[in-house]
């Protein structure tokens, strides 16, 4: 408390820093404002991974324990940052804060059951010592086949697992993480082509090198035990050859990766090691670089471990799911099942035989439906696979018998009943009838409940019936420009907000999911790899669709019905009212509790209010203390130099503008006019940063700048209340009364506002140069109730997707990014958001219904700020 004393009286004090002493104060602020930035950047990172654990914990997505120990991992990874951030910028100033940190951190890992146990170190290891355990050295592909064999007792094929500590030594062996890093460096994420251009040379650089003799030597002695194994047990007559299957670090967890990664079959012994190093390189692909993209997944925490399993020489192979992915009343067992092997069914080049059965014992088929089947990919004698015909008197015939379907339900029963949710299996059957689980993991599940579709009939002499009696892989609606996609090539090109028509379901087109409004194609499954990527993504998905790519012209505005199967010629209106409940899964179960217990040392704000005694180290018992902490006093330390200048004042000067903020500017040089530099107060004038500028504009906007209070809606009114009756306060008592701050410089800005129960930060630099100018916009919170929040949320984010903004929301916090626009555009876009952040003050009052989110930012984007006659909306 003495210490923001004695800075208010530095704020105060009519002493002004003589010109050469801000001269070299600059340069220790720049020197300084890289840690700053780094703190801030962490900041973001915590403040993301607290809104995804509060989504999960709502029950209604499916996660695993590598979803708990790696954003927990990473929760404290970032906090550690901050602390070490603000210690560099306070000259050490609060090395409690670490023991704090520390005694968090051993609580959250006696939550998690945390064993204190040596690394992995070998390269190889056989299944029969591996488990679940095992997961962050061979990855949960592996992990989960060596928990299969040992502890669950289903049939898997004889094999081992290449560890992650193998990659390690191939790459440190090979000189190639810093080559690596220094290509990853050229990736924009919104830019296909520079995926493209760093997955190629990635991958040529991990092909192109060589196995290590001792790494060679070792996996090959593997196989050779393995085969032996395979021998002693009266299996001379099986296929010498082997499949490699990627199983890298958070694959087939609740993030499934599906058909990310490379798995390649029937591969002889010479060529083990080749075939290694393209699994290796397969991390590296387009389609895995954007995943990971999209899914904020950093390069640092994967690893490559690869499965080696002895070749199954199937007749018929398929995906069965332990439950229906997304209906609420569909708790039976689904199996998929094609001639030959496996990647025709997941890969949607095939239709497969669809069965439905009980849970059971033994089970009931509910509905079966056998496909044409004219192809199946099988063996090549020299290795690899190949397509052939199926015999004609097999193509319209069930691949399974009675019995098999039987015995396969009851392993699916089995591995549901012991990993403790749903489960996505992959199996084969030899061609002496033994059926193998190739593997498993989490089924990723959104349970909808169809009592909560409201129903609207569809005049189909306005929209005629394009396609219908398709299978669905991920309810919803979704409106756009149908965009075909024959090649890769053209997913380069693909269009925001359009719908991928296409021939064949694939996992490439990952690489469009965000921009994505809806997919349909001609073939596919509800079970194969694309369906799961399409859920994962939240991409309304109509698959098997038929004529798709017959009857959906090239260009035409479409509607897609990912509900009834159906597509509509022209933009259905009234699907835009309709909504569905989602319902929450995953409460009660094993993993929720522990992903509780855990969130209760990472989740929970108590430190409110910066004036208060208790606004201290001691008194942090949560992460998300800690980062508020941190978060306050860093401002404090950065913006107030003055003790490290002999008579100094202080760096910051508070901005003289009519705008409901209390805010201070720091320049790193030509943010304000040279004139201005060294007062305590300055103008509007005064600022000769461009983004700033640009800022200031809107949030001055004439129909802004004497905007009245918000009309209050009754309801609206007693949600505030109530909200802050009944729950603990989000942002501290000093709501109202807080300053705000801008870094700037003459291109760049850095504005962190907190106005009443919400905080925004915005980031951005804007000059003559394109491809280094963006746009970075973070918002969060309110004082309404969670519904209201979330509406308002979502309006906010409509409003920045209409300006061309990229936008993510999760729960009330959106993130939004434009980047490599002209100067122009870039001030344009940095007006509407200062226009926004005036406008979006106390409007989660007004947040009524469902139908505000689009009234709202219709009325935004058509310059409505006043919303006088919308007392409600």
């Amino acid at each position: 408390m003495l210490e923001m004393l004695n800075v208010f009286k530095r704020w105060k004090s009519p002493r002004r820093t003589p010109p050469m002493q801000v001269a070299n104060l600059s340069q220790v602020f720049q020197a300084k404002y890289a840690r700053f930035k780094e703190l801030l950047e962490s900041n973001t990172e915590v403040s993301k991974i607290i809104s995804d654990i509060e989504v999960k914990l709502r029950g209604q997505e499916v996660f695993g324990m590598s979803y708990i120990f790696s954003q927990s991992a990473r929760a404290v990874f970032h906090t550690l940052r901050m602390i070490q951030s603000l210690n560099a910028l306070s000259n050490q100033k609060y090395p409690s804060l670490l023991d704090v940190l520390d005694k968090i951190n051993q609580r959250i890992k006696e939550d998690l059951g945390q064993k204190r146990e040596a690394p992995v170190t070998d390269w190889v290891l056989p299944y029969s010592l591996v488990t679940t355990e095992a997961a962050h050295w061979v990855g949960n592909k592996n992990a989960n086949l060596g928990e299969m064999l040992n502890h669950v007792r289903v049939p898997i094929p004889e094999g081992f697992a290449i560890t992650t500590h193998a990659y390690d030594f191939f790459l440190v062996s090979n000189d190639l993480v810093d080559e690596i890093n220094k290509i990853k460096m050229e990736i924009y994420p919104n830019d296909p082509q520079s995926i493209a251009e760093a997955s190629e040379a990635i991958q040529k650089l991990i092909v192109t090198a060589e196995v290590p003799a001792d790494l060679s030597a070792v996996i090959l002695s593997a196989y050779d035990s393995m085969m032996e194994r395979i021998d002693a047990a009266g299996g001379r007559s099986v296929p010498r050859e082997v499949s490699l299957r990627s199983s890298a670090i958070g694959e087939d967890s609740e993030l499934s990766f599906a058909g990310q990664y490379l798995t390649l079959l029937n591969v002889h012994r010479e060529e083990i090691l080749v075939a290694y190093k393209n699994i290796l390189a397969s991390l590296y692909t387009p389609r895995a670089i954007s995943y990971r993209l999209a899914k904020g997944i950093r390069d640092e925490d994967i690893a490559m471990s690869v499965a080696c399993l002895q070749m199954v020489d199937s007749v018929a192979a398929g995906v069965a799911y332990s439950r229906h992915p997304f209906k609420i009343d569909d708790d039976e067992i689904i199996l998929s099942a094609v001639w030959g092997m496996g990647p025709f069914a997941v890969d949607g080049i095939v239709t497969p035989d669809r069965y439905t059965l009980s849970k059971d014992v033994p089970p009931v088929i509910r509905r079966e439906e056998i496909s044409h089947k004219p192809v199946r990919l099988v063996r090549a004698p020299g290795g690899g696979m190949k397509e052939e015909p199926v015999p004609e008197s097999l193509r319209d015939i069930p691949c399974l018998s009675r019995e098999q379907l039987s015995l396969l339900a009851g392993y699916v029963r089995k591995l549901e009943g012991h990993f403790g949710y749903p489960q996505d299996v992959e199996w084969a059957l030899d061609g002496s009838g033994n059926l193998f689980i190739l593997q498993t993991r989490p089924l990723r599940t959104e349970i909808h409940d169809e009592k909560c579709i409201e129903a609207a009939a569809v005049d189909t002499d306005i929209y005629p019936v394009l396609v219908e009696g398709g299978e669905v892989a991920h309810p919803g609606m979704a409106a756009g420009k149908a965009f075909h996609v024959t090649s890769d090539r053209e997913l380069l090109d693909f269009p925001d907000g359009a719908v991928l028509v296409a021939r064949h379901s694939s996992p490439k087109f990952v690489i469009v999911m965000r921009k994505a409004a809806a997919i349909v194609t001609d073939t596919g499954s509800v079970t194969g790899h694309m369906a799961s990527l399409s859920r994962e993504f939240g991409v309304p998905t109509i698959l098997d669709a038929k004529n798709a790519t017959t009857s959906i012209p090239q260009g035409a505005e479409i509607t897609v019905d990912a509900h009834a199967g159906r597509v509509y010629l022209g933009r259905v209106a009234q699907f835009q009212q309709l909504q569905v409940c989602r319902l929450p899964y995953m409460i009660g179960t094993p993993i929720h509790g522990i992903l509780k217990k855990v969130a209760e040392s990472i989740v929970p704000l108590r430190l409110f209010d910066p004036k208060s005694p208790s606004f201290t180290p001691q008194h942090c018992s949560s992460l998300h203390d800690i980062m508020r902490l941190v978060h306050e006093l860093s401002y404090s330390e950065m913006f107030q130099l003055s003790d490290m200048v002999t008579g100094g004042g202080g760096f910051a000067v508070k901005l003289n503008a009519p705008i409901p903020l209390d805010l201070y500017l720091i320049d790193l040089g030509g943010g304000l006019a040279p004139s201005q530099q060294h007062r305590r107060k300055v103008s509007v004038d005064a600022v000769t940063s461009i983004p700033f500028k640009a800022v200031l504009k809107g949030m001055l906007h004439e129909d802004l700048r004497y905007l009245r209070p918000r009309p209050v809606e009754l309801r609206g009114f007693l949600s505030v209340m109530s909200e802050q009756m009944l729950a603990p306060p989000r942002g501290g008592a000093e709501r109202f009364g807080d300053p705000s701050y801008a870094i700037i410089s003459d291109k760049y800005i850095n504005f962190s506002s907190r106005v009443g129960y919400h905080y925004s930060v915005l980031d951005s630099y804007c000059g003559q140069t394109a491809s280094k100018n963006y746009i970075s916009f973070s918002f969060k919170g309110g004082a309404a109730d969670d519904v209201r929040r979330m509406r308002r949320a979502r309006a906010i984010a409509r409003i920045l997707a209409s300006l061309d903004f990229n936008v993510e929301t999760q729960a009330d916090r959106v993130d939004a990014r434009l980047q490599k626009y002209g100067q122009d555009v870039i001030e344009d876009r940095l007006d509407m958001v200062g226009r926004l952040l005036q406008f979006t003050r106390q409007l989660d009052m007004l947040m009524c219904t469902d139908s505000s989110v689009d009234i709202i930012s219709d009325s935004f984007l058509k310059g409505n700020y006043n919303l006088e006659d919308l007392s409600c909306v």
